[in-house]
This record gives structure tokens, sequence and C-alpha cells, in this order.
């Protein structure tokens, strides 16, 4: 049932707010889950993170949507973590338990992006990257943000992203030309 049939005048404003938002939501949904690694925490982080932005809509020029929403999503987090700061001892009672990702607990959201869809060669050089070539390729490659917007959720300069980026690739490159998947370059 339309607004207009119930009596409600439509709000051009939650119009132009759900367009905005509605094509980005699925690269919302897939940072936040690298940020929390977790699913459920992910899922509030993007919920908090709408709230946010509708709240202050009013406010944004209309440029740079994906931007401006990361921007709000890696604060959010960033004040969420803040206030989770006295948990952190069970993180410590956490780390003893046996590891399976690389940040030495339960696997964590980048390794599961790395067992979701690729094959288990490419799965392999991506794991054997720093955390800061494997964020990189995560965020540009897997997640399609710019080399900006990657470089604004990491908080360093875009030239920093883009020569990670490079150097990540040369890797992953070298580690798939020794095993044979593909041909090395002449």
């Amino acid at each position: 049932m339309s607004a207009s049939v119930i009596g409600v005048a439509a709000d051009p404003h939650a119009e132009q707010f759900r367009e905005q938002v509605l094509a980005e939501l699925d690269v919302l949904a897939r940072v936040a889950r690298r940020l929390t690694r977790d699913h459920h925490a992910a899922e509030d982080l993007v919920q908090e993170t709408l709230l946010r932005a509708y709240r202050g809509h009013a406010r944004f020029d209309g440029r740079h949507p994906r931007a401006w929403l990361l921007t709000i999503l890696r604060n959010t987090h960033l004040n969420q973590v803040r206030k989770r700061r006295p948990d952190l001892l069970e993180d410590e009672v956490a780390q003893r338990l046996p590891a399976r990702g690389s940040d030495g607990r339960a696997e964590g959201a980048a390794e599961q992006a790395l067992h979701d869809d690729l094959d288990p060669v490419v799965r392999d050089a991506l794991a054997m990257l720093s955390a800061n070539h494997r964020a990189v390729i995560a965020l540009v490659d897997l997640d399609g943000l710019t080399y900006q917007e990657a470089a604004d959720l990491l908080e360093v300069p875009v030239g920093t992203v883009m020569s990670r980026l490079h150097r990540a690739r040369r890797k992953v490159r070298a580690r798939l030309e020794a095993h044979g998947t593909v041909e090395e370059r002449p």
C-alpha cells in the first residue's frame, strides 16, 4: 500500500536516502563483516550505520554516497570498539583457544572470505600475504571499493593503498606462477 493511498504524504527525503543507500548495502555488509569478523555484529553495525546516515542525510551533499557511508561505518565501528574496551580481558582468554585464523583466534572475516568462492590455490596465495596486503586485496579486488574508499576505510593515503595492492598482486601472481596456475610472464 503506498503512502498516498493511506493518506500520508511521501517523504522525498526518505526516497532520496533510499536511492543513495540501497545500491551500497552489499558493500556495507561485506566491509562490516571484515571489520567485525562476526556475521551478527556486522548486521548490527550496518543497521547502526544506516540509522546514523539517515539522521545526518540532510547535511549530506549527495556526492559520493559510498565514501560517505563507509566513513560512517568506520566511525561507528571505532566507537563500538571503544565502548567495548572493558571486554578486552575476555579477548585474552579467547586468544588462548586453538588458533585457526591469522588473528590467532577463531577464523576471521578475511579468512572466511578466502574460503568462499575462491580456488584453493588462489586462497592459499592470498593467505600467504601480510594482513595489510590481504586487506587491500579484499577491499579493492573482492569488495570492489575504489582506491580512495579503501584508503578512507584503512585510514592510509591513496598511494599506500596503490602500492600495497601492487605488491600484493605481484606476490599472488608469483605464487600462482610457481604453482603453474598462470603462465609466467616473459
